[in-house]
């Protein structure tokens, strides 16, 4: 059997005191919450966010990120080299194809043949690499002669 407390009960007499939390928030932005703030007279502090409403930014931090750009990387990227410039027309001349046929083949826009051939392509490993296969000629590394 359990065994019962055996000692004197005695009761707490004092009192206790809850307190309401404070609002949250979300509960101090809300309307209905406001207007009975409002109705019932207490405090109701309202504050102008900086450049609310405006729908500019300033031109200060393009600027400043243009020069962080400027800084950290180098000033001109690598540009597909005169002999592989050469190569791509050359082959693609004895193929009887146009800069689109080569596009359609190696799934690109004619765009990007047409940058490659006039030097003005970064370039690109991957789209080497189909040039290569499409046209059968060399175009990485070094020429073996």
């Amino acid at each position: 059997m359990p065994s019962r407390f055996s000692g004197t009960v005695t009761q707490d007499w004092e009192p206790v005191v809850l307190h309401k939390s404070k609002p949250k928030g979300h509960d101090l932005r809300d309307p209905k919450a406001l207007n009975q703030a409002l109705r019932s007279g207490a405090q109701v502090q309202t504050v102008k966010k900086f450049d609310a409403g405006a729908n500019k930014k300033p031109p200060a931090t393009v600027v400043n990120a243009r020069k962080l750009d400027e800084a950290a990387e180098p000033a001109a990227l690598d540009r597909v080299g005169l002999e592989v410039r050469q190569a791509i027309q050359k082959a693609r001349i004895e193929k009887k194809m146009s800069q689109a046929q080569l596009a359609k083949q190696i799934n690109e826009l004619p765009r990007v043949v047409q940058e490659y051939e006039n030097g003005k392509a970064v370039p690109n490993q991957a789209v080497l690499a189909k040039m290569e296969r499409v046209l059968g000629v060399k175009l990485r590394g070094k020429a073996h002669k």
